[in-house]
This record gives structure tokens, sequence and C-alpha cells, in this order.
């Protein structure tokens, strides 16, 4: 079947429990199945009543041959204790980042989506404190320099 017929069969299931703002189908971007869906999507709605439902009628249900699993995409949470104030903030404001991935794999416009959705959680809770990014280079340059350059001889020893 065609991730398109598949795509457009979804999006309108989704549609009958209110309005769909945000529709993200992923797909593989390399590899042997570039092109081809990833098995998830991500959908924001209207209002969070509309997408309580979704999730209630649509979870463990059947979408053409395909059993549907539907849940919350900020389900992960991280505590800092900062102050002696704890303080319950999401990994990432981005649907799709919940696991992390490595700096590398993120998009331009999902780190910018990123860092707009957390300066917008930082105007509306102006007073709180938020963790500083770790300072560590992966990059970091070695601090002992070579007094001679690599030699073959000394590069076959080591074998």
């Amino acid at each position: 079947m065609s991730s398109l017929l598949f795509r457009y069969h979804l999006l309108k299931l989704l549609q009958k429990f209110g309005k769909v703002k945000q529709f993200d189908f992923l797909f593989h971007k390399s590899g042997a199945l570039e092109g081809q869906p990833r098995g998830y999507c991500f959908v924001n709605f209207e209002t969070k009543q509309e997408a309580e439902k979704a999730i209630q009628c649509l979870n463990g249900k059947l979408a053409l041959s395909k059993k549907l699993v539907v849940r919350w995409a900020h389900a992960q949470v991280k505590r800092y204790d900062h102050n002696k104030n704890e303080k319950i903030l999401p990994i990432s404001l981005e649907p799709s980042s919940s696991t992390e991935p490595p700096q590398s794999n993120l998009s331009v416009s999902a780190k910018i989506k990123a860092i707009e959705a957390k300066l917008k959680m930082m105007a509306e809770n102006p007073d709180a404190e938020y963790p500083a990014a770790p300072v560590y280079s992966y990059f970091k340059p070695s601090d002992k320099k070579r007094t001679t350059p690599y030699s073959r001889a000394a590069w076959k020893s080591r074998r």
C-alpha cells in the first residue's frame, strides 16, 4: 500500500477528533530505507481535549491493518534540584525529540523550534532558574603536542 494513501487515511481519521494544527509524518533520510516511512508521526490538535479524546479512542485500534499506538509525545521529564526547589522540565518542547537524538542529526529548523520553545517557556516563568547547558566539547584538542612527526616504522610496530 502506498504511504501517501496511508498518510491520507490517517489524517482523515485524526480529523474526526478535532482540528489538526500540525501533522508530521516521518521518513528515513538516508540508508537502504531512504524515502520510506519510519512508522510513526506526530500530531498537534487545537485543544488538549481533542488530543485526549484521540488518544483514548485510537490507542490499540487497527487502521488499514496496522495496530495504532497513540500517546503523548512529552511523556518523559527530567528533574532538576536547584536551590532546593524541585522543578520538572520536559526534555524538549519539540514533539519529535522526546528521546534526545544526537545534535548532528537535528535539522536547523528543529533546533530553531527547540530554542523558540525554550524562550517561550522562559518568558512564561521569568523567575524560574533553568540549568545551564553543559560546557563540554567533544572535539577538544589534545593538550599534548607531538614533538616529532608520525613515522611509518612506529606505526608498524604497534600492529
